[in-house]
């Protein structure tokens, strides 16, 4: 029996507040059904408190109110009708005060229970707001101003038998009830309404940390001011520029060294060299174009970063692009020695002009094109393990700030001839002094 009946008050449930209903649909039904009960059982308890004080007279009203009361909802339960439902109800909060009063006398000897008809336009503030509320005050206010009128000119003396103490009593009631109502019903609407704001900020602070979480990862494919290109425009993002330092840094006979490892083992060592490469060129602010299998594409002299603006001095870009390229066989020298395996880079260097854009809608990339980037690429074959080889226009530009030997002529394949310096270290005058 407790199981059936559990089970019928879950579908009854379930009728009147389902799944599809929003948040702010689910409070306004609950408090609309919520000031229902309220109303019903204050006014079955008004009818009995005059009744046992000896107060008679006629019960149609409220009777007939509890009565359209559990019709209209049973008809909402029925149909989920519930704009309908909502209508009925806020008339009933309306009129039937006021009907009560008439039925009584006056105010006075109505104890003021057309005050409870406020609960009307309250009601309707509360379940759909201020403006949808502005009617039923005005009509709330000019019934009042009726039931005013005739009380001032058709009243006199005691009203339908009812002395002033039991006015005096019911006066207290009446205010004293209807006062619980308004603040229960408001007390229960701002509670539902705080939780409701306290999960829509923890909704939002979910929100900002996967937005965070997604800037960051659009910061690790894309240089930050291209990400917010991309996010302001959807169109094409390509640029051209005059001049730019490209390094193209491969791991030199990684094939034979990917055949010797495990699978795991060989993520792990690219994972971990590729992490020091990304700092390193964070640190010398310069952009890390891509990685394609064991080649590590950087340049210098496409971006303002952190305040840097490389664009002014060519030797700027070039310098930190020759420095990253130092700072990078060193350490995979050291890592090489630590680890005792062979492990080398070799290095190709080239400045020029260069095409960079955004391409592609899914997996997109930002990549670098022209003969700059070629020419590095086919250098870098031509460089042997632990060798840094850049071209004439990069060698000029800084070979005041570093030790280079040659010229040397090297072929690459599809560009002939190419003239190349070997990148030893930095300048002597400009090396720290050690002690």
């Amino acid at each position: 029996m407790l199981a059936r009946t559990r089970a019928w008050l879950n579908e009854m449930s379930e009728r009147v507040i389902n799944e599809q209903d929003s948040e702010q649909d689910r409070l306004n039904k609950t408090l609309l059904i919520f000031a229902c009960g309220l109303m019903g059982f204050g006014s079955i308890l008004w009818l009995a408190l005059y009744w046992a004080m000896g107060i008679k007279f006629s019960s149609t009203v409220p009777l007939t109110y509890l009565g359209i009361s559990a019709i209209s909802l049973a008809y909402y339960v029925y149909t989920r009708n519930f704009e309908l439902f909502r209508t009925l109800q806020v008339s009933l909060f309306l009129f039937v005060p006021f009907v009560m009063q008439w039925s009584i006398g006056s105010y006075v000897s109505s104890s003021g229970v057309a005050l409870w008809a406020l609960l009307a336009p309250v009601g309707v503030m509360i379940f759909q707001g201020a403006r949808q509320s502005l009617p039923w005050f005005a009509a709330y206010i000019v019934l009042t101003a009726i039931s005013g009128f005739f009380d001032y000119w058709l009243t006199s003396g005691v009203e339908a038998g009812v002395t002033m103490q039991s006015i005096a009593v019911f006066f207290t009631l009446n205010f004293a009830a209807m006062s619980t109502i308004m603040y229960l019903l408001i007390s229960y609407f701002v509670r539902q309404r705080d939780r409701l704001q306290d999960a829509v900020d923890e909704q939002n602070k979910l929100l900002r940390v996967e937005q965070e979480k997604s800037e960051a990862l659009l910061l690790n494919i894309l240089p930050a001011p291209i990400a917010r290109r991309l996010k302001d425009s959807q169109g094409i993002i390509a640029d051209g520029f005059a001049d730019v330092t490209v390094m193209f840094a491969d791991i030199v006979d990684f094939t034979r060294l990917s055949a010797e490892l495990p699978p795991k083992a060989v993520v792990e060592l690219l994972n971990e060299v590729f992490s020091r490469f990304d700092a390193m060129a964070e640190q010398h602010h310069l952009e890390k174009i891509k990685t394609v299998g064991d080649a590590y594409l950087v340049a210098g002299g496409l971006l303002e970063h952190d305040g840097v603006n490389f664009a002014v001095d060519a030797r700027d870009y070039s310098s930190a692009i020759l420095r990253l390229a130092l700072d990078m066989r060193e350490y995979t020298t050291r890592l090489a020695r630590e680890r005792q395996m062979e492990l080398a880079i070799h290095v190709g260097i080239c400045s020029g002009p260069v095409v960079a854009g955004v391409i592609g809608t899914r997996k997109f990339i930002y990549d670098l094109w022209g003969d700059t980037v070629n020419t590095a690429s086919r250098v870098t074959d031509e460089a042997r393990a632990g060798i840094i080889l850049v071209d004439a226009t990069t060698y000029r530009r800084s070979r005041h700030h570093f030790e280079f030997e040659g010229p040397f002529n090297v072929v690459g394949k599809g560009k002939g001839n190419i003239e190349v310096y070997k990148l030893i270290d930095i300048a002597p005058h400009l090396r720290p002094v050690t002690v």
